[in-house]
């Protein structure tokens, strides 16, 4: 009779099929199914997670859940319980470095998964992170504090205001950088956030975080930390900035300006893509490359402009043919201030929803119009239904993203409602959230399979 404690999580039949080849989680198993043979580790199975399937950490270091229904036979060849506990050691302070602060929200950078429950554990403590991350004792002295444990995606005003907060404070210690954990979902919605609540930095603020946990051999947590530190650091870009993989190679990071930035696919490691406009810098172990040449620049003094103000009744509008004005009407019997448009083409909605617009101006609703393009500028005055628009109370917002506009938009009505103002604060930028132009390589969006990109796809890396 063998245990219970070691099927970990399991239960039902996948606990039935453990039993019958008599093989343990932490086993090291061959496991042969009608879909070919695998051999690994058994882990344990999350609490909450169905009794179809047996969880095996292949020899790629790769998780994959086997269908109890496909599998033949499984014989246990070894077994040794593993420890996920990230080893803790004594953070160095070296003299001569910079002073860093991390500021940690619940990403998942130097993470190790807990397979109990299948919930992704953060390292922390600058011993956890030393112990994880070695190479950050020869970057800078590291300070930490966990702000919040939420994921990226209940990230908002609460915690972006929190945040302002607390770089102020650090900035009046003295801090030379700070790093802020962030899960990438809506990293560059807090980027934007900061930008506006945080003016007139003296210092670095980098937020990193990681598309794949730690305990993945492909992941990025520990690169992009470096690069994080050494921008928070060494860096002179005194901005808000994300940085994140550049090529999906490990070969360097890329800096990223918190208005420009977004995230542009589901889980490449490159997954962040700075819009309309190139990147800040390049960053790797050693030195920061810069790509732009006109930044905010480090200094010395520890002024800083705290503006942490926002409201919550924003919303963006995503348009899409056959709209109803219902939609619109909606919005504003609900008690909405401002409404972001993200509109097809130059920047354009149909006709139906006219007159929920007409509606909306009348009751002071503030409107602004983006781009579900992304790239390029909204123009409006192009064709009747943009001029059309705009006289019914819609203004162009020139070529920010739809979530800057919607972030600068709660920013603002966080202080004022006087529609002149609002629209003068919207159509001033504070940093590049609008820019006169375009240059020739901010917008570059390759096709696989034409000749040239080929040709140019072996040349260099992806």
């Amino acid at each position: 009779m063998m245990d219970k404690d070691i099927f970990q999580g399991y239960k039902g039949d996948a606990l039935e099929v453990l039993k019958k080849y008599q093989v343990r989680v932490w086993g090291t198993t061959k496991v042969e199914t009608t879909r070919g043979t695998f051999e690994g580790t058994v882990l344990p199975r999350a609490e909450n997670d169905d009794d179809k399937h047996i969880v095996v950490k292949i020899i790629t270091g790769y998780n994959i859940g086997i269908d109890i229904r496909n599998i033949t036979s499984m014989k246990e060849t070894g077994y040794k319980k593993a420890n996920y506990k990230i080893p803790e050691k004594q953070f160095p302070v070296t003299p001569g470095l910079p002073k860093v602060k991390l500021f940690g929200t619940g990403g998942t950078i130097a993470s190790r998964l807990d397979y109990r429950t299948g919930a992704v554990i953060p390292a922390f403590s600058p011993g956890e992170l030393y112990g994880a991350v070695p190479e950050l004792a020869d970057i800078c002295n590291l300070d930490t504090e966990k702000v919040f444990a939420v994921f990226s995606e209940n990230m908002g005003p609460k915690q972006y205001i929190a945040l302002a907060k607390a770089i102020g404070k650090e900035i009046e210690k003295g801090i030379d950088g700070i790093v802020i954990g962030h899960g990438t979902d809506t990293l560059h919605h807090t980027g934007a956030a900061l930008t506006f609540m945080c003016q007139n930095l003296p210092v670095p603020v980098v937020l990193v975080g990681s598309q794949r946990s730690s305990d993945r051999p492909s992941s990025d947590a520990a690169l992009n930390l470096m690069h994080a530190m050494r921008a928070a650091g060494h860096s002179d870009i005194a901005e808000v900035q994300v940085c994140m993989f550049g090529p999906t190679s490990d070969e360097y990071g890329l800096l990223h300006k918190g208005t420009r930035v977004r995230k542009m696919h589901s889980s490449y490691r490159s997954t962040f893509r700075t819009i309309g406009d190139t990147p800040l810098a390049r960053v790797n172990r050693n030195e920061i490359l810069p790509i732009k040449k006109n930044y905010n620049k480090r200094r010395d003094d520890k002024n800083v402009k705290i503006l942490p103000y926002y409201h919550d009744k924003v919303t963006m509008l995503y348009y899409y043919p056959g709209m109803s004005p219902d939609v619109l009407d909606a919005m504003v019997e609900k008690g909405y201030k401002g409404i972001i448009f993200v509109g097809t083409g130059l920047g354009h909605v149909n006709k139906e929803l006219y007159p929920a617009i007409e509606r909306a101006h009348a009751k002071g609703i503030h409107m602004f119009m983006t781009l579900q393009t992304l790239w390029g500028y909204v123009h409006m005055f192009v064709y009747d239904t943009g001029r059309d628009m705009m006289a019914k109370g819609i203004v162009p917002a020139g070529n920010m993203l739809p979530e800057v506009a919607w972030v600068k938009l709660s920013w603002i009505l966080g202080q004022t409602e006087e529609p002149e103002e609002v629209k003068r604060l919207m159509l001033t930028p504070i940093n590049d959230e609008i820019t006169l132009r375009e240059p020739y390589n901010g917008y570059l969006v390759y096709q696989g399979g034409v000749p040239e990109v080929e040709e140019f796809i072996k040349k260099v890396h992806k």
